[in-house]
């Protein structure tokens, strides 16, 4: 029990004193001119958000491919094509999770500007 009260006495302490770390990151202070970026932390997290589903749906499309690829390869093995299908069904779900998370991002960073265009 007094294991867990100090582990979590040191997180509060470590996020107590991180805090204003993070704030003064967000102030700009002059620095044109000095190389780094002139966007906010919620542009670069946005950025990074989308590259990340692009790349998470161009994985699950280059799985779908590829379980294709087994399956009209299986020659009428019931454990290949039932792996292939099985695999199909996983690359399905993962295009379905990219997209809704693409649209989910452009959804909330449009409410967020205040814009009404979706």
């Amino acid at each position: 029990m007094i294991n867990t009260i100090k582990k979590a006495f040191y997180v509060l302490s470590l996020c107590v004193l991180t805090v204003p770390a993070a704030v003064s990151a967000q102030l700009s202070t002059g620095g044109y001119g000095s190389g780094l970026s002139q966007s906010t932390i919620w542009s670069v997290i946005q950025r990074l958000m989308q590259w990340l589903l692009y790349i998470l749906g161009m994985i699950a499309i280059i799985a779908f491919v590829i379980s294709g690829l087994i399956y009209l390869t299986s020659g009428g093995s019931d454990d290949r094509a039932s792996t292939a299908k099985n695999a199909m069904v996983y690359a399905i779900i993962g295009v379905v999770v990219a997209l809704l998370g693409l649209i989910i991002l452009t959804a909330v960073n449009s409410w967020l500007a205040g814009s009404n265009d979706f």
